[in-house]
């Protein structure tokens, strides 16, 4: 029997069939997975704590401020938002890991709904994070890094405009640095790391700089001077971005929590990618440590980075004004050091988020990768190495035979494509309630499903396993910003379900066409 014919016998088999002795346990830091994958387990901790940060560290802690500042009724309310988000963030990416280092395959959370709750659910994940999650996540990372550019230019409120949208599509082009090869696109992401660690470190140092200026002679007026002069915990009065005004005393407990969740909804947006470790789990060399300690190590830096910055914002700029931006590092800067450095921050703001780019077009083709071969999508999306739709006749150490390069090409290119339908048919605000409800709807499920499988499953070997209340927290809260979220969106959540109805009839048409042959 071949190799190739060793691999499709064994995607005949029961997904925790005889997993134990091989994927890592409890015992055995370096076991290693089931050989069916795709890629070389070539990444390391190190790489996967790189990733988590390149992906999550993007848009958000740039533009998110506004947004959730106006939403809330003080600074101090603010950065309380943004640790409770991260929290939250960090209890999804706890119960993922439990998950990762149970049970193998690629795809990130589809092998666990599969197992857990059946094939279609499975399907459904692939699907939903292929056509819809990952290409409205590049989209806005794309109409984000061009508005940036026009923002440091002074010119906000042409977003709509086609010039911007092609634009828009043609920052894409970057997603061709994935289809180097893995260790390519993994050093690049190193590079973005760096840059990511850098802004983030100016704008708290600034801060810091302003806080200790403005403490040695308290007359003289730099950066802004509310931090010094109001209550960080008292209610003031937020002004909206057309001008209008929230009086905070005047709301009802009902129209506090609506204020409370949107800004909650936009911390949760700014955490996005927590979860993408467990793309690359069948990557690491040994997950079951690596992938808890990638976790543990990368969300508790993201929301210490993500609060100093924040708070370095009320510093350096008048608290009237931070609702009233969606590039707000940009506007602090500009103000504090003028127009030419303004520019620089624009630039830095703007790798950052090509960072955040690659980080989510790399593991984009991983689930598409791991679609195909699962027999969801068609064979020649699992192809690396080359564009074509002929599938690869013999796999030697996660290549193409005859090929240099271990790139998802084909995959690389279909999220490309969708992601500028996206660009092209949406605007970033429509975009992001439509990816947030994509992935919450399965965030939900996984996290469900990670208890209901405790319960199932009790002797299943867990390396990791957090308290319950770590997954039942988590359950409580996606649920509600589900709900939230298709209540106040409703042209979104139909899109969505359409998409759904669309791939339940494809997955039943694929299926009978594989009876027939």
């Amino acid at each position: 029997m071949s190799e190739n014919d060793t691999t499709n016998d064994r995607s005949d088999r029961p997904l925790l069939e005889g997993h134990e002795s091989e994927y890592g346990t409890r015992d055995s830091a370096t076991a290693v997975a089931p050989a069916e994958g795709t890629f070389k387990r070539n990444l390391g901790a190190i790489n996967a704590f790189a990733i988590v940060i390149s992906i999550v560290i993007g848009s958000g802690v740039f533009t998110s401020p506004g947004s959730i500042d106006a939403n809330v009724p003080s600074p101090g309310a603010a950065l309380i938002t943004w640790l409770a988000g991260g929290v939250l963030a960090w209890t999804g990416a706890s119960t993922l890991a439990e998950l990762g280092t149970a049970i193998p395959g690629e795809g990130g959370v589809q092998p666990y709904l599969k197992l857990i709750f059946g094939d279609i659910f499975g399907f459904l994940a692939a699907w939903t994070w292929i056509v819809a999650v990952m290409p409205a996540t590049l989209a806005i990372l794309s109409i984000v890094f061009v508005e940036s550019i026009f923002s440091a230019a002074g010119v906000t409120d042409q977003a709509g405009n086609i010039e911007h949208k092609l634009l828009s599509v043609l920052i894409l082009v970057m997603n061709a640095a994935n289809g180097i090869s893995t260790k390519a696109s993994t050093r690049l992401n190193n590079f973005f790391v760096t840059t990511k660690f850098v802004t983030i470190l100016a704008v708290v140092v600034a801060g810091i700089a302003v806080v200790i200026m403005g403490a040695s002679n308290p007359k003289r007026d730099i950066g802004g001077r509310d931090w010094r002069t109001k209550p960080w915990f008292g209610f003031r009065d937020s002004v909206e971005p057309d001008g209008s005004i929230i009086e905070w005393g005047k709301l009802s407990e009902w129209e506090m929590l609506g204020h409370f969740s949107a800004a909650l909804y936009g911390a949760l947006w700014a955490y996005s990618g927590w979860d993408k470790a467990i793309y690359i789990t069948a990557e690491l060399s040994a997950p079951a440590r690596q992938l808890p300690l990638a976790i543990n190590t990368a969300v508790p830096t993201i929301i210490i980075c993500f609060i100093a910055a924040n708070a370095a914002y009320y510093v350096l700029l008048p608290w009237n004004v931070i609702s009233t931006t969606d590039s707000v590092v940009v506007t602090a800067i500009t103000r504090l050091l003028g127009p030419s450095f303004g520019i620089i921050a624009a630039i830095l703001v703007c790798l950052v988020v090509a960072g955040s780019l690659l980080g989510n077009s790399f593991v984009a083709s991983r689930m598409t990768i791991a679609a195909a071969n699962q027999k969801w999508l068609p064979s020649f999306l699992a192809v690396v190495g080359r564009v074509g739709t002929k599938p690869p006749q013999n796999i030697e150490a996660g290549t193409s035979k005859g090929s240099a390069s271990d790139a998802p090409l084909n995959a690389l290119l279909l999220s490309t494509t969708f992601s500028a339908v996206y660009i092209m048919f949406g605007n970033f605000r429509a975009l992001l309630t439509f990816n947030g409800l994509g992935e919450y709807s399965f965030f939900f499920l996984t996290v469900v499903g990670a208890i209901v499988l405790r319960f199932r499953q009790p002797d299943l070997d867990r390396p990791y396993k957090p308290l319950l209340i770590i997954p039942a927290t988590f359950a409580i809260v996606s649920g509600f910003v589900v709900v939230r979220g298709a209540v106040f969106a409703p042209i979104q959540t139909i899109i969505l379900f359409v998409l759904w109805i669309i791939g339940v009839g494809f997955y039943q048409t694929r299926r009978l066409w594989a009876k027939e042959d």
